[in-house]
């Protein structure tokens, strides 16, 4: 059995602004933009008391918080800071995912360093972050990836919390299915129809009727709220995709601005994915429009899409399929996905440690 620990780092965009200006520390704080058509990229936890949160536009934030202070994010400082956390989590174990700059599970089952106890160097970490960094950090520690990951959000910020394997379960069964990973708002909201509300309810629900009611991710639902997720942690990562978007200055109303667009956009993609050899079979159009609502729309073809030009020949059809010719259009984006190097990846046999007997947590 695995000893995983999953870190994520506290605010960590906002943290790492109030650490570097004091005058910061202690306010409401938004990492992003907070003009008429700026979108917050991360928020301090004082924002985050009157509710505002990342990926909301600047001008809803500036609603909830009048005296909000935003801040430009500073990408390169971030990448520094995250560099100095990784070498840390590279101390102790080669086993390390990241997820983001500020989140990664590591593997200690068979630690570098210190004692065999994952909760014991989940501690240490955190301690050597703030040391290192000035800034907190919080843990989950369990054996698997799913349950760490639950784990690391229950004392945050700058807290910790450990599953053991025989605590799995009972905790699983009073969880409230919007705390689960994976289960975003609208699953949640559908699962509240069927009266499922916590994990007791949900696995009153057989495989098949799951399977049938959410496809195939309803598979994972049977299996996490039993405690089972073999996933292992991977310490090479492979892109699931390159995209590239672009918000307007004023919104778009017309099909001929919207195309120029996404040439421009198809260009830049272009350059993404001959810098990364990594040409990919599905394009996905992304539109949000002036109310901020988000449609993607996708089509794949049997060949490698290396092309602006074809780019563009295939993404016409996609936003005529779209509400953008009634409705005012915020921002357009493309991506490529079903890459090259993730289908050589599953072409490749899985090779995952062994069962090994965890002997402290």
């Amino acid at each position: 059995m695995r000893k995983i620990i999953h870190i994520d780092m506290d605010a960590f965009y906002a943290s790492v602004e109030q650490r570097d200006n004091p005058e910061l520390r202690g306010i409401p704080l938004a990492v992003g933009g907070g003009g008429p058509r700026g979108v917050v990229a991360a928020a301090s936890y004082e924002a985050r008391k009157f509710g505002v949160r990342s990926a909301m536009s600047g001008a809803k934030a500036r609603k909830l918080c009048p005296h909000l202070v935003f801040v430009r994010p500073h990408f390169e400082k971030y990448k520094e800071v995250s560099q100095q956390i990784r070498a840390l989590f590279h101390e102790y174990t080669d086993l390390v995912e990241p997820l983001s700059l500020d989140e990664a599970y590591l593997d200690v089952t068979n630690p570098k360093m210190g004692p065999p106890s994952a909760t014991i160097i989940a501690r240490e970490l955190r301690r050597r972050i703030f040391e290192t960094t000035q800034l907190t950090a919080s843990a989950g520690v369990s054996y698997c990836k799913f349950l760490a990951k639950v784990a690391s959000d229950l004392n945050k910020p700058n807290g910790m919390a450990i599953i053991l394997p025989e605590e799995a379960e009972a905790f699983l069964e009073k969880l409230e299915v919007e705390k689960f990973h994976g289960i975003g708002k609208a699953t949640a909201a559908k699962m509240h129809r069927m009266g499922i509300f916590n994990g007791r309810d949900l696995k009153q629900f057989a495989l098949h009727d799951l399977v049938r009611r959410f496809g195939k991710v309803g598979r994972f639902y049977y299996n996490i709220v039993r405690g089972i997720d073999d996933r292992a942690v991977h310490s090479h990562w492979v892109r699931k995709s390159i995209s590239t978007e672009e918000t307007f200055r004023t919104d778009l109303d017309n099909t001929e601005d919207m195309m120029e667009q996404i040439a421009l956009i198809a260009d830049h993609l272009q350059r993404l994915i001959e810098r990364s050899d990594n040409p990919g079979r599905t394009l996905t159009l992304k539109v949000r429009y002036a109310d901020f609502r988000v449609v993607t729309r996708s089509k794949t073809v049997d060949h490698e899409i290396t092309k602006a030009e074809e780019m563009i020949a295939l993404a016409a059809p996609l936003l005529a399929d779209t509400d953008a010719l009634e409705k005012k259009v915020r921002l357009l984006g493309l991506g490529l996905s079903n890459l090259r190097k993730e289908r050589e990846e599953q072409l490749r046999e899985p090779i995952g440690p062994g069962e090994q007997l965890v002997l402290e947590f």
